[in-house]
């Protein structure tokens, strides 16, 4: 069976623009509620919002048998981070940044966690002429880097996004995010790849495994859809089924063994019927791969023809026969 696990923020109350949806659940219920929905043993829980007594997190950890996928660690929803927390001007909000990751690394080490996970989602840009680019790039490379080096035990992954909340992000690929860590040059850290994110970034998600893969660094997965467009937070399969074979079928042959984290937001459909839909199509999938014979598929691949490929990928991924 797969690692699966949830973003527990979107088993409770959520919101856009315009709406709310779903009621407000203390984590206790949260993690209640995962508990019961088939398939699922991992949460990713945010640090300092949602989570940051250790002793009570500990327990219902415990409680309801569950383990730790990572911490999640929020650098953007201060006020100070309004235009930027890591590469902010000012040396005392990137201080304060810089403390927020070390904070959650301490607190991913006391409730049993291997890894911290972060978004710099307010490090970014709307306009021509905005921000120094090069000025802005090496305070990645600080400030990362500080907070990388510190408890290396509890390595610290960097997801990229396209934008939000910013109109661009700083780190918006994995290739940006490789560079970046290749300029810190710290074995300890890691890179998040959310298939939703890398899709309407207009990358191939499959692709970009494969260029994690080849790097020296790890990875850790979420797993949703969207678009194209917009990160909608589909469950999967939805709008890029093929998409999301070809994404599963490189983490298998790579032999991906961590958590896949639905970072997926139910809004308008059942929750426990959201993620069980993630878990359902996850699993089915990887499944397939025992049956059908990928090395006739490696073959097809490596001959050139792609009709004869589609061929197979019609009857043994659509089920056409």
């Amino acid at each position: 069976m797969l690692k699966l696990a949830i973003i527990t923020g979107f088993l409770s109350q959520t919101k856009d623009r315009f709406h709310e949806y779903n009621t407000p659940l203390s984590v206790d219920e949260k993690f209640r509620m995962l508990s019961e929905i088939p398939g699922y043993n991992g949460v990713e829980i945010v640090y300092p919002y949602e989570v940051n007594d250790v002793q009570a997190t500990r327990e219902s950890l415990k409680k309801y048998d569950l383990r730790v996928a990572a911490v999640n660690v929020n650098v953007k929803a201060e006020p100070e981070f309004r235009n930027g927390g890591l590469t902010s001007p000012d040396p005392a909000i990137r201080e304060k940044a810089v403390r927020l990751i070390k904070e959650s690394k301490d607190f991913a080490a006391e409730i049993g966690a291997d890894k911290v996970t972060c978004c710099p989602l307010g490090d970014g840009y709307e306009f021509a002429f905005q921000y120094d680019y090069a000025a802005s790039w090496k305070n990645l490379i600080d400030t990362f880097s500080e907070a990388g080096d510190y408890r290396r035990d509890i390595p610290l992954f960097i997801e990229y996004k396209p934008s939000e909340t910013r109109g661009r992000c700083f780190i918006d690929t994995a290739a940006k995010a490789l560079c970046l860590l290749n300029d810190m040059k710290i074995e300890e850290m890691g890179v998040t790849l959310d298939f939703g994110h890398s899709m309407y970034g207009n990358e191939n998600p499959a692709e970009a495994v494969a260029l994690l893969q080849a790097s020296p660094y790890r990875y850790y997965i979420h797993i949703n859809d969207n678009d194209g467009r917009w990160d909608w937070d589909y469950f999967c399969g939805t709008k890029h089924f093929i998409d999301y074979v070809e994404f599963l079928y490189y983490l298998k042959k790579y032999d991906y063994t961590d958590f896949f984290t639905s970072d997926t937001s139910p809004t308008r459909w059942d929750i426990r019927g959201t993620f069980e839909a993630n878990s359902r199509m996850t699993q089915k999938i990887w499944n397939l791969f025992e049956a059908v014979d990928t090395n006739e598929l490696e073959k097809l691949m490596g001959a050139g023809d792609y009709l004869e490929t589609w061929k197979f990928v019609e009857s043994n991924f659509l089920g056409l026969k």
